[in-house]
């Protein structure tokens, strides 16, 4: 069984935003602790940004935070909320032979919720690292990750993966 790190819409833009119940900064220290335990285990890690389609240039801090992706990171470009749709995310991954992902990221209830119910659509083992995801507000964050995330894997902290 090989797993995938799956980080979510770390970008400057993003983690800037007054997020609940963890600051941006503060999730993405997480996960860069994650994805630096995931590579030394030599398992996957993938990037997540989305770009907004049908726009000349995208706004300022768009790409990923500051020596976030390293060499052989996957990197994928979504142009809608979940990762999947529109992206060879899927291919990429079944090519490494995973079949169980990890989340975590911006925002709990946008991108890393319709993330995740694609790649339990698309059959893989579904893992959430709650303190490593944040959201626009605390109870949604809450609900997602007390409520809906069981429901579909597991759901462990930061501390679980280190």
């Amino acid at each position: 069984m090989t797993s995938a790190l799956i980080l979510i819409d770390l970008m400057p833009r993003i983690i800037a935003l007054p997020l609940a119940p963890h600051s941006g900064d503060e999730v993405l220290a997480r996960c860069r602790a994650l994805a630096a335990s995931f590579r030394a285990s030599g398992r996957p890690v993938v990037l997540v940004r989305v770009e907004r389609p049908n726009v000349a240039e995208q706004p300022p801090g768009s790409d990923f935070a500051d020596g976030l992706v390293q060499g052989g990171d996957i990197v994928v470009v979504k142009r809608t909320i979940g990762a999947f749709y529109g992206t060879d995310m899927d291919e990429q991954l079944r090519g490494l032979g995973v079949n169980t992902v990890v989340l975590a990221g911006l925002v709990t209830t946008m991108g890393v919720e319709s993330t995740a119910r694609a790649a339990a659509d698309h059959g893989y083992q579904l893992a959430f690292v709650a303190d490593a995801m944040s959201g626009l507000a605390a109870d949604e964050h809450e609900f997602a990750v007390e409520r809906i995330f069981p429901r579909f894997g597991e759901v462990r902290n930061t501390a679980d993966y280190l």
